[in-house]
């Protein structure tokens, strides 16, 4: 009964996840790393590595979830497949990178950088500080660590790299359907090779729950992706039904609750 329960809460948390991340228009990391954390507790996994077990989960959610949204956007011809390929390489060496320093990291100090991060993505939403457009495309020097610092950050929270990336594809000369496009197509390998480097850091640690392998806690990741894809279109109606000044500063609120939440 207690595994029904369970996975039952997993399937209200990716279709709270899915329902937000249409309705707020972002990446679903932003709203599972924290949901699990917080689902973490009463289940009794340990604190030190509940973030690790958050993050690690998250990016193989977005793993099949940004699937969907990649294909969505390669049909309708708006992934940049030059700039992508220029950003690749650092793309995957930065989310490897990034899934070791967080497992250097203990899950106290993890929490609150995440903690912090939330908080100034939630400033920046609250004042609505979108992505500035330019026309000068950096070569593939400048690309590649761009590609680096976006995936290293991406995966040391979680995130499929949306929030980091969509700026600076729109500073390149991109126009804002290309960032998004193309920006989905980055979040695959970030999360991908993420989760991956995540379930070998943790591989075998001796606080480990059962149904995890490494740091991906399995039942969680089936009961977020089954729920959060149907419900991610759900809140893409109700986007339609409310102004957009209120659906930036209710996310930016949110945000900024979780942020405080972490750090305090």
């Amino acid at each position: 009964m207690t595994l029904i329960l369970t996975l039952l809460g997993y399937l209200a948390l990716g279709a709270v996840a899915g329902t937000m991340a249409g309705l707020f228009g972002v990446g679903g990391g932003l709203i599972i790393v924290p949901a699990l954390v917080f689902a973490f507790g009463p289940q009794g996994i340990d604190p030190s590595i509940a973030m690790h077990l958050a993050i690690g989960t998250s990016l193989a959610t977005i793993v099949v979830t940004g699937s969907s949204s990649t294909w969505a956007h390669y049909q309708r011809g708006s992934i940049k497949r030059d700039w992508f390929m220029l950003l690749l390489p650092g793309l995957v060496l930065g989310a490897i990178a990034g899934v070791f320093v967080a497992g250097a990291l203990s899950g106290g100090l993890l929490g609150t950088l995440f903690g912090l991060f939330v908080v100034l993505m939630g400033g920046k939403m609250a004042l609505g500080l979108g992505p500035k457009f330019g026309r000068a495309a950096p070569g593939k020097l400048g690309m590649g660590v761009a590609g680096g610092v976006i995936g290293g950050i991406s995966a040391l929270f979680g995130i499929g790299g949306g929030t980091l990336s969509v700026p600076w594809l729109s500073r390149c000369g991109a126009s804002m359907p290309q960032a998004v496009g193309t920006s989905a197509a980055c979040g695959l390998p970030i999360a991908l090779f993420g989760a991956i480097t995540f379930i070998v850091v943790g591989w075998n640690h001796p606080l480990l729950p059962p149904g995890a392998t490494g740091f991906v806690m399995w039942p969680a990741f089936l009961g977020i992706v089954l729920a959060s894809v149907p419900f991610a279109r759900l809140g893409a109606r109700l986007a339609h039904l409310l102004p957009p000044r209120v659906l930036r500063l209710g996310f930016a609120a949110l945000l900024l609750i979780v942020g405080l939440r972490f750090l305090f």
